[in-house]
Formats: structure tokens, sequence, C-alpha cells
């Protein structure tokens, strides 16, 4: 493939695709305008790059070219992956056998939402699905992001600036995963966005290893979550919105070194207990392992491992972002408002009551607590067997005595019940 030198602004990665006369494609954007497209025409050149672009916005027309989608929700992977199916197919049937020897067709296309309304959700599917020689196999990239900027204009900019960051990694980055990320965020400040999957898939990506780029993710700070489920004996990438969404959750965190009966014993038992406290249906009710990114100094492979092991025994696992219990109940609520209960050691009660911890916040340790503990979140503590000179201690709650005045404070949330032991 022909590459050239362009400044590599934005505009400078459009003109440098336009300018290789083999990349020849199709452009597909619903909800924010054509904003990725609208670089490559402004960079010039843009008939030897673009076949076609479209932006199917009624929900009509939407349907009658892509099908329907049977959630009724339109941001979303399928109606994504739809999209790609289609575009992507139309240039091998229109355009095969004028230029298929000679051109790497490709096919960009997202479905996105931008708000300027406070407290609404900006985000959505991109991907793009691209040969990288003529007439070769396909090979596919597909992401969930979110815009984080509070303005529709600020938003549109950054995914105009990504999609033409991911069409250029595509093509020109896809031998090395940290220069692909190093290129799709390019020119966008920290901040401005996050990227929560990234999904490689094709012959082009053999070398790549999905789990370790979107722990990759979580170690730049693009990511709060990575997600994974159980599937035929493997494991599964998910985005963690549609796993989460509206589900209750009962979350047993560890670095699981080893994994041991004792971890699954107490998931399997607590989720049980907090089905029937809060009748929960089963369906609705997820167990989840939780490991947090803070807790490993080793390489990703280690937590990829953990990841594999723990899918490969039927459990959903998380990967997280971060270190104290109140965030990660601030980063679940964003996908669900249904209960959640976090499980953990007798012996960790002391940690979650510690000031040291919730130093940053203004309120201190009361306003941490308050970010954690409802009456929809709620703490199961499972006994801990500590080792002294005398005797084998079987720690619970009873047996906890904390320095005052925390002890009130964990006796006060004790009462409410919000706090409390595991039913053996």
């Amino acid at each position: 493939m022909k590459t050239f030198n362009e400044h590599r602004s934005t505009t400078g990665k459009a003109r440098s695709i336009n300018l290789n006369e083999e990349i020849y494609g199709t452009f597909a954007e619903i909800g924010a305008g054509q904003e990725v497209a609208r670089h490559f025409f402004q960079a010039g050149l843009a008939s030897q790059t673009i076949a076609k672009t479209i932006s199917a916005y009624d929900m009509s027309f939407s349907d009658e070219i892509y099908g329907k989608e049977s959630t009724g929700r339109y941001v979303c992977e399928s109606r994504l992956n739809k999209m790609l199916d289609k575009e992507y197919n139309l240039l091998g049937k229109r355009l095969g056998t004028q230029r298929g020897d000679r051109s790497l067709f490709f096919a960009y296309a997202n479905t996105v939402t931008t708000s300027s309304t406070t407290g609404k959700s900006c985000h959505g599917w991109m991907g793009v699905r691209f040969q990288i020689e003529p007439k070769g196999p396909a090979n596919d990239i597909v992401m969930h992001v979110r815009m984080l900027d509070k303005h529709r204009l600020q938003q549109q900019e950054i995914l105009g600036v990504l999609g033409v960051n991911l069409v250029y990694a595509a093509f020109f980055e896809r031998k090395n995963p940290k220069k692909f990320l190093d290129t799709l965020v390019e020119d966008i400040k920290e901040g401005r966005l996050a990227v929560d999957l990234i999904r490689f898939s094709g012959p082009a990506f053999e070398e790549f290893d999905n789990h370790i780029i979107n722990i990759e993710l979580l170690s730049r700070k693009l990511s709060e979550f990575a997600y994974f489920v159980p599937e035929s004996n493997s494991t599964s990438l998910t985005y963690v919105g549609d796993s989460l969404f509206n589900k209750s959750l009962f979350i047993q965190r560890g670095h699981f070194s080893p994994l041991n009966p004792l971890h699954i014993e107490t998931l399997k038992k607590g989720t049980e207990q907090f089905k029937n406290e809060y009748k929960l249906k089963n369906e609705n009710c997820l167990p989840v392992f939780e490991m947090t990114l803070k807790d490993f100094n080793k390489s990703d492979s280690e937590i990829v491992d953990k990841i594999i092991k723990l899918n490969s025994q039927g459990f959903q696992v998380m990967v997280t972002n971060f270190s104290l219990f109140f965030e990660l109940k601030q980063g679940l609520k964003k996908y669900t408002h249904s209960p959640i209960a976090f499980s953990i050691s007798a012996s960790l009660v002391d940690k979650i009551f510690n000031p040291k911890y919730y130093s940053e916040l203004s309120g201190g340790l009361l306003e941490g607590l308050g970010r954690l503990l409802d009456s929809n979140t709620n703490i199961y503590v499972y006994p801990h067997k500590n080792e002294d000179k005398v005797k084998l201690m079987h720690l619970t709650l009873k047996d906890i005595k904390l320095n005052e005045p925390e002890n009130k404070i964990l006796d006060y949330f004790i009462s409410l019940n919000w706090i409390k032991d595991f039913k053996f």
C-alpha cells in the first residue's frame, strides 16, 4: 500500500487517505451529521476515496435500508453491524468487477446520539470494515464511545476527529496495538472522550488480543469498565452498558490469587441471599467477579489469565479503573438503577470506614459513605478467619470494633441493614 507523509492533523490524515488511490469506500453516519465524511471532503481529492456518503436519519428510511431493530433501539451494536454489512457488500456488488482488483474497499459507519441536555447520554457505536489487499477478506474494528463535552457541536467535533483517526489507524497503524490506540485519540484532549469497548476481528488482527487492548484502555483512563462474559467454553468482550442495563448486581471484588472454592461459594450464596431479600428474579440479577486495575502491578496477561479462568467456570467478570467502592458504585449507576450489593471480607470493613481513603472529598468519610450506601446499595460481609497467637478467630460484624467515631457510624449503617452479615 502506498503511504504519504502528510502532517498528522485530522485534515492531514484525511488527505493521506484521499491521496492513496487504492483506498475506496463508503461513509454511513446516523445521529450527528456527516462529521467524518466532512473531513475527507474538506481535505480535497475526496473523489479518489469516497464512493458514497449516506445519512439515513428518518427511521422509516433507515429501516428500509438496513432493516428494523427488534429492540426498537437504533444506537446499538446490531444497528452498526447491519450498516457495515449493507454498505460493504454493496461496494463489492456494484464495484467489484470495475475496480475490485485494484482497490482496498472499506465501509465506515456510526450510529450515535448527541445532546446539549444536561444528564442525557451522548454516546454511540462506530466501526470500519476494510481490506488490506485487493479482493482480500474483510477485517472489522467496532467501538462504543461516549462524548463527554457538554455541548452538541463539541460532541460532533470529537466524533469527526475520532472517525478520521479510526479509518487512518485501520490502514496505517494496524500492526501495533499501542500505536493504533495512540493514533485513535490523537488531537483529542483528555476528558473529552471515553472508549468503552474496542473489538478487532479478521486476519489483519491475528496478533491483536482484544482482552489486553481493552485492559490498555483502562490503563490509559480511556474507559472505566471492561466486561467479559462466558461464551461457548470461551470468553466474550461485551459493552458494559448492554450487559448491566437495569440489572441488579451482586459484586465480589478481589484479585483472586488464586481463585479458590471460598470465592465461588461466597459469590453464589451471597447472590441467593441478595435475591431473596430484594425479591429479585434470576434473570434480573447478575453475580459478577470484579477486579480493579489498581490491585495489579504485573503484566496485563496476568489479568487476562484470571478473566479467562473465571469465564471458563461460567462467571461474568468486570475489570475496572476504580480503587474505592464508592467510586465503583457511582460508575455502575450510569447503567443501572436497580439494587447493588458488594461482598467483602470482615477483615476489610475497617478500610471501608478509614477516613484517609476519603481525604479528597470535602465531606470526608461521611460523604464517601453517603455516595456508597443507600437503601438500594448494601454491603454483605462474609466471615474472615484470622489466626492469632491463641486461637483461630472467626470474625463477623459483631466482632469488629473500630475507633470512635467510626464505630458509631458502622453501628448506624448496621441498624439500617445496609451493612449485614452473610447468612451461611
